[in-house]
C-alpha cells in the first residue's frame, strides 16, 4: 500500500497531479478539498494516498491530510459508491460539510452532487450516520485569498480562457454534465479569476 508521498509537482491539471518521486512520476486524483491548498508547480509536496488495484487499472488517489483521507474511505465503504464518486463529493463539499449534512438528513443538498441520486443519498445517511458520531476535523474548503497581481491585455485574455476550458474539464473529470459545468462556470466567472477560483466558486454554486 502505497501510503503518503513526498515530491516535486510537475503538473497540475485539476482534479489530477503529476508528483515527481525520486525521479518517479505517480499520477494522483485529488478532490478538489485537497487539491487547492496544494502549492505551485516545481515546488515540493507532501500528499497522502490511497491505492486502488483493479483488473484493468492501477488508481492513485491523493489528499491534503489524513483526515480527507479517513472520510474517502469511509465513503468508499458505502454500498453504491466508489472511488470517483467519493471525490465528487468530497470537491462539492468539504468533509465538515459532508457531515453537517449526513447528522441532519440534508438529502436535498446531498443530491445535488453529482452521481448522487435519491437513493444513494438516503443510503449515505442511513449508512454514514453512526459511523460520523464522532468525526471531527478541519475545513480544507475555506477560499484562500489570491495576492498574485492579474496580467492584462492578451495575455489576460489568454489566461482567462485557459482557466474557464480547465475549470470546465475538472467539472466533467468530476462526473458533472457538460451544459451544467459551462453553465456554472459561466455563471461564476469574473475577470481575473483563475482556474482554482472558478472551481471553488462553481463547486459551491451548486450545493
Amino acid at each position: 500500500m502505497i501510503g503518503r508521498l513526498r515530491g516535486i509537482l510537475l503538473e497540475k491539471q485539476p482534479p489530477e497531479v503529476l508528483l515527481d518521486v525520486a525521479g518517479v512520476g505517480y499520477e494522483i486524483q485529488l478532490p478538489m478539498s485537497s487539491f487547492y491548498p496544494l502549492p505551485e508547480v516545481g515546488q515540493e509536496a507532501i500528499i497522502y494516498t490511497h491505492f486502488v488495484v483493479r483488473e484493468d487499472a492501477q488508481l492513485l488517489y491523493g489528499f491534503a491530510d489524513k483526515h480527507e483521507r479517513a472520510m474517502f474511505r469511509l465513503l468508499i465503504k458505502v454500498n453504491g459508491v466508489g472511488p470517483k464518486l467519493a471525490l465528487a463529493i468530497l470537491s462539492g463539499m468539504s468533509a465538515n460539510e459532508f457531515v453537517l449534512c449526513i447528522r441532519g438528513e440534508a438529502v436535498s443538498q446531498l443530491v445535488k452532487l453529482p452521481g448522487v441520486g435519491k437513493k444513494t443519498a438516503e443510503r449515505l445517511v442511513v449508512e454514514m450516520k453512526d459511523r460520523l458520531k464522532k468525526w471531527v476535523g478541519a475545513d480544507l474548503l475555506s477560499p484562500q485569498a489570491d495576492t498574485t497581481d492579474s496580467p492584462s491585455g492578451l495575455a489576460l485574455t489568454l489566461n482567462e480562457n485557459n482557466a474557464k476550458d480547465e475549470a470546465v474539464s475538472a467539472l466533467l473529470a468530476l462526473g458533472y454534465k457538460p451544459a451544467m459545468a459551462e453553465k456554472c462556470i459561466r455563471q461564476v466567472y469574473s475577470v481575473g479569476m483563475g482556474c482554482e477560483d472558478l472551481i471553488r466558486c462553481a463547486l459551491k454554486s451548486m450545493v
